[in-house]
């Protein structure tokens, strides 16, 4: 089946919020309800009127395990519209998007909100295995004695917290950290640290103009149960120099590795969602869309070298359209490690790895001028259910704040897989 493009009507995003080590202000129902909430009341429409919600959630908490669904009765939308969580690592939000893609294009839904939400801060802190056998132990015991027995085989050990989020960044096949993954891809194409840390520091660098010149226009600001407001995002510094980061020290792989805390994306708390329309709905409520999601596309590759994820997923479009990456007026790459945006740039560069994987020559680098020109994850953060929705949120505002016509974003994933949408802007209806 031919890609029907679907409209864009409108989005929204939290500000992204650094995890500072406890958990943070707001949970991610809290995050993805307030920008919604927001969002809503820009409408023509009810909430009660949307066919679907679809929310994106790599850490969802126990409480709120179909985030989905919580968004969508904390919304007012009622007990008939759907709601539903989707998870695709750190493309949960974009795959959220191509879920409410296909609802749209088989005519099973008209209108919906999809996007993506996380508060990492929140990541679960978990007991050991041992100390899980422990407690059955000495729950099962019986008598005193028993007990006192069991209690007797309690370890100090056996108390050591297990961290959930490292447990989720490790991939489980190969064994390896997303930032072991980026050291590899560093080691294959040359990467060295200098160029690293210029990378991350212009990512901080154009995150602040960016801030400076208001261009972050699809941030809403949401306030926490004291009434606290958070307006912008928390961790862009005006101080990430290449002589600063070049003073920390590496983290995935010590004492030899490049890869560091500064050159990385951060652990953050945030929300991204988007209005998606058919045609049918955008001509039923008169609406006025931004633009539209021409294609997109998914790849899978080796989990030890998924930072190359965005070449595999956005080739086959630029193939299909019969474009350079040049062509397009702008790109977003989300900023998982500067060693892996690098990474992509030096692929699609390699005459080997093009004729190796695509089977045609090399495809030259993206202008550094498109791409992440208001910066990315490594500055913003990179709050993993959301991150998907919201480099083609900002994508799309970046490419409408420039007057310019077409673009592409693309994500890499952890487990060996890439995804990528093709986003045109649409023009004003008379």
């Amino acid at each position: 089946m031919p890609f029907e493009p679907v409209y864009i009507v409108d989005g929204a995003r939290t500000p992204f919020l650094k995890a500072r080590g406890a958990p943070g202000p707001l949970s991610a129902s809290d995050l993805a309800v307030q920008t919604s909430r927001e969002l809503l009341l820009r409408q023509p429409f009810s909430p009660q009127d949307l066919d679907e919600v679809i929310v994106g959630c790599a850490a969802p908490s126990p409480d709120e395990t179909n985030i989905g669904r919580v968004v969508s009765l904390r919304l007012g939308c009622g007990h008939k519209v759907p709601g539903w969580t989707v998870m695709r690592n750190c493309a949960s939000g974009m795959q959220a998007l191509d879920s409410a893609i296909m609802g749209i294009q088989t005519r099973r839904c008209d209108l919906a909100l999809a996007g993506g939400a996380d508060a990492l801060s929140r990541a679960p802190v978990l007991m050991s295995d041992d100390m899980v056998r422990w407690l059955a132990a000495f729950n099962g015991a019986k008598s005193l004695p028993q007990k006192l027995k069991t209690l007797g085989g309690l370890r100090p050990g056996f108390l050591k917290p297990v961290i959930g989020l490292l447990k989720g960044l490790t991939d489980p096949v190969t064994g390896l950290s997303m930032g072991q993954t980026a050291e590899n891809l560093a080691y294959q194409f040359g990467i060295d640290r200098q160029a690293m840390d210029a990378y991350a520091a212009q990512s901080h660098a154009r995150a602040l103009a960016a801030q400076q010149a208001g261009r972050l226009r699809e941030i809403t600001p949401v306030a926490d149960d004291s009434g606290k407001l958070y307006e912008q995002d928390d961790g862009v510094r005006n101080d990430s120099t290449p002589e600063r980061l070049a003073k920390l020290k590496p983290v995935f792989d010590k004492p030899w590795g490049n890869v560091t805390a500064g050159n990385s994306s951060q652990v953050t708390d945030g929300a991204a969602l988007l209005l998606l329309a058919s045609e049918q709905a955008v001509r039923r409520w008169n609406l006025q869309p931004l633009g539209r999601i021409a294609d997109a596309q998914w790849a899978g590759l080796d989990p030890a070298s998924m930072g190359l994820g965005p070449v595999h997923a956005a080739t086959p479009i630029l193939q299909r359209h019969d474009l350079g990456l040049n062509d397009l007026d702008l790109w977003e790459i989300n900023e998982a490690f500067a060693a892996q945006v690098l990474a992509c740039q030096a692929a699609w560069n390699d005459e080997d790895y093009c004729q190796a994987n695509f089977g045609r020559s090399s495809f030259g680098r993206i202008d550094s001028e498109r791409l992440n020109v208001d910066g990315g994850a490594i500055a913003l953060g990179h709050p993993v259910g959301a991150s998907g929705a919201r480099i083609v949120l900002h994508l799309l505002h970046a490419l409408r704040e420039r007057n310019l016509k077409r673009g592409i974003a693309a994500i890499c994933i952890g487990g060996g897989q890439g995804g990528a949408m093709l986003i045109e802007t649409c023009e004003p209806k008379a």
